[in-house]
């Protein structure tokens, strides 16, 4: 999804069929990722705290069509991740309505229920149409779910989580996202458009990762 269109129309394979049809591969023949086409590389790398992995980050927004659709593919791969690899996700916050929708997420990250609320929340917004667009919807949700209300609202307006929004800003920033969903990679390089397919995404972001493996 653009930053810009907000596109409500789900991205399939066609990009990549066209791509073919061009006979403009997606990668190397080697399947290293093509910068300019597969990838974009930070004109100023980030900083990344010395941990000895490798940082992968996803830039998403509950209200995204396509991040809807990308979360199947994207959360078993996720899980099986090997350990010198770190996985954040961060919501993005283009606009005021973002903010809120930002906000459910590190709320659940507050009170360790993304694990369970992350999909469901996705669910609300895609299959129940019923978006979170204000705090009494989010202490709605949290009651149809047998969760504490009161809980949930105090993680809502706690400076820990006012912190993580102000991070995630500076992050998408530093990063210069613009669509959704978007894979950034150890500081240094954001994937294309995922246009091409989500299948697509992974491999480039998996090509990414053995590049900062080697120090590329």
């Amino acid at each position: 999804m653009n930053r810009r269109e907000f596109s409500l129309q789900l991205a399939g394979l066609a990009g990549a069929a066209a791509l073919a049809s061009l006979g403009l591969p997606a990668r190397a023949a080697d399947g290293t990722p093509v910068d300019g086409k597969d990838y974009t590389r930070l004109s100023k790398p980030l900083p990344m705290n010395a941990t000895g992995k490798v940082e992968v980050v996803e830039f998403f927004w509950y209200g995204c069509p396509h991040c809807f659709a990308f979360e199947p593919t994207l959360e078993p791969w996720a899980a099986k991740l090997p350990p010198d690899v770190h996985f954040v996700r961060v919501p993005v916050a283009f606009d005021a309505l973002k903010e809120i929708h930002q906000q459910i997420y590190y709320t659940w990250d507050a009170l360790g229920l993304v694990e369970q609320m992350h999909r469901k929340t996705f669910d609300r917004f895609h299959v129940a149409h019923k978006p979170i667009n204000r705090e009494d919807d989010m202490l709605a949700f949290a009651k149809e779910n047998g969760l504490d209300a009161a809980k949930v609202k105090a993680a809502w307006e706690s400076f820990g989580v006012q912190t993580r929004l102000r991070g995630a800003e500076r992050m998408e920033q530093d990063y210069g996202i613009d669509h959704m969903p978007q894979m950034a990679v150890q500081g240094r390089w954001t994937t294309a458009s995922s246009e091409r397919g989500r299948p697509d995404v992974i491999a480039v972001t998996e090509g990414l990762i053995a590049m900062a493996r080697k120090g590329a």
